[in-house]
């Protein structure tokens, strides 16, 4: 694109909104911004991008936009059903994403991670192996930094690890990754995607642009993704926990890429079978990059997990608190429980994302979890799948503090507190990691409650051995 001769327009000023802006401005583009939000972040975002040159649309503007601007760049957060959007379509003017101006940017090999749950594990867990091989490798996309952001670190010689969400999806049309990973598809997102269907489909356009030269990492114990085969002209790498498939699998306890023993499974650092998938698809994607077995046993033996995820935040009067915030879905929080060992109370709730709880509740009967406290803006619906289920270990408390507190009181000494709820945030957080770190602030609050109950214990025991101690020496 001649970006000098192009007028954009920005909606939605997020990190990828900023970026995208900062990206265009520093090509010469004309940029103008708009967010129906007016939040103080919005605003001290919208500041430091008029001093680079942008110009703010109100809202009465927003209408001659089409007319005005060549093309319109969507944060992830608004859909591409959006009034805004479709004004833009009418107009038969381009309807991109930060991703798709990175993806038209970048100048290196990229890897490109997909799927409903384990992308950020994955992706963090390659970007570790790669950075131990000693290569210029840096996470970016729908974690860590966009990938507009990162173009001068990458340069030429780097490797770009990017997380692409189905939101992204929905404007990325010229991303040609060199590995292009699945690793699952499950229900998520049909408040936005409206079918599993039109998911399934958006999952499958990161194979899109691949051709013979390219390869495709899939999930081949996923009867979804293993479709995805027959999508795309890339070379099919597979991988699996139970068949010796033509890529990675598992066997007799190690991991193995192409008949050839990779390193023992006890080498990766965290537990579950999901986590023993993820790495099984870096590990592919690595040695598709030539990095030697050695540096992958060093990597997975050093990863520790990604925050927010099946994260153990401390211990309180023998009770533990594990974050889970990133579970999002059903199918993750299930994959969550089944990891946490011993018995738990589970905080479900949130922002409601439009599929079925009830494959939930009927894990959950044969499961560790003792009691479930439900909250948020979904609580009801969730109730209703549980009472279907047949599952009557529930409590009902709206407010996320009071759920927290009241399942904390709920625990006994050798149970956990899991927040692996199920939902998305946004019905009172602005993500799950702000939702995760609540979570940990009420810890840390509980924690000084109890050092407080102790202390104050402790003066009212003095007391009365003092009062004794007077009575003793009268006698």
């Amino acid at each position: 694109m001649l970006f000098e001769k192009q007028t954009f327009l920005v909606a939605g000023l997020s990190r990828s909104g900023i970026a995208s802006a900062e990206f265009l401005r520093a090509r010469g583009a004309t940029v103008f911004l708009y967010d129906d939000v007016d939040s103080e972040t919005v605003q001290d975002a919208r500041k430091r991008l008029e001093v680079l040159g942008c110009t703010s649309f109100s809202k009465e503007e927003l209408e001659r936009s089409a007319a005005q601007c060549d093309c319109l760049v969507l944060s992830p957060g608004i859909p591409i059903d959006h009034p805004l959007a479709l004004s833009f379509r009418r107009a038969k003017k381009r309807i991109l994403g930060e991703a798709e101006l990175g993806a038209l940017a970048l100048r290196c090999p990229a890897v490109g991670i997909t799927g409903t749950n384990g992308k950020t594990t994955t992706v963090t867990m390659l970007e570790s192996i790669l950075k131990e091989a000693g290569k210029n490798a840096v996470s970016c996309g729908n974690v860590g930094k966009p990938i507009t952001s990162c173009l001068e670190e990458l340069g030429e010689s780097g490797v770009a690890v990017a997380e692409i969400s189905s939101f992204q999806l929905e404007t990325l049309t010229s991303f040609r990754p060199h590995v292009a990973i699945v690793l699952n598809v499950t229900e998520d997102h049909l408040n936005r995607h409206y079918t599993l269907e039109n998911y399934i489909y958006l999952k499958s356009r990161i194979l899109k642009n691949c051709t013979e030269s390219e390869y495709a990492v899939l999930n081949y114990d996923d009867p979804v993704v293993r479709s995805f085969a027959e999508r795309t002209k890339a070379h099919i790498v597979w991988f699996s926990a139970f068949e010796r498939v033509e890529g990675g699998y598992l066997a007799e306890g190690y991991f193995y890429f192409q008949g050839e023993r990779v390193c023992a499974e006890e080498e990766l650092s965290i537990g579950g079978e999901h986590n023993r998938m993820n790495a099984l698809a870096a590990i592919c994607a690595a040695k598709l990059f030539g990095v030697e077995n050695t540096a992958i046993a060093a990597a997975l033996k050093n990863f520790r997990g990604v925050k927010h995820r099946l994260q153990r935040i401390g211990e309180i009067g023998g009770v533990t608190f594990i974050d889970d915030s990133k579970a999002t879905n059903v199918d993750s929080a299930v994959k969550a429980i089944k990891s946490v060992r011993g018995e738990s109370v589970l905080l479900l709730g949130g922002k409601d994302k439009g599929y079925s709880y009830e494959p939930l509740f009927d894990e959950l009967k044969n499961s560790g979890i003792v009691q479930a406290v439900i909250y948020g803006e979904n609580a009801f619906r969730i109730l209703n799948a549980a009472v279907k289920c047949g599952f009557t270990a529930i409590t009902l408390v709206r407010p996320f503090d009071m759920a927290v507190r009241v399942a904390y009181m709920l625990a006994k000494k050798g149970q956990s507190v899991l927040l692996s709820p199920a939902s998305a945030s946004f019905d009172c957080f602005k993500s799950y990691e702000e939702r995760g770190d609540r979570f940990a602030q009420l810890f840390e609050e509980f924690c000084a409650e109890s050092a407080f109950e102790v202390a104050a214990v402790s003066e009212e025991s003095k007391g009365k051995l003092s009062a004794r101690a007077e009575e003793l020496f009268e006698e």
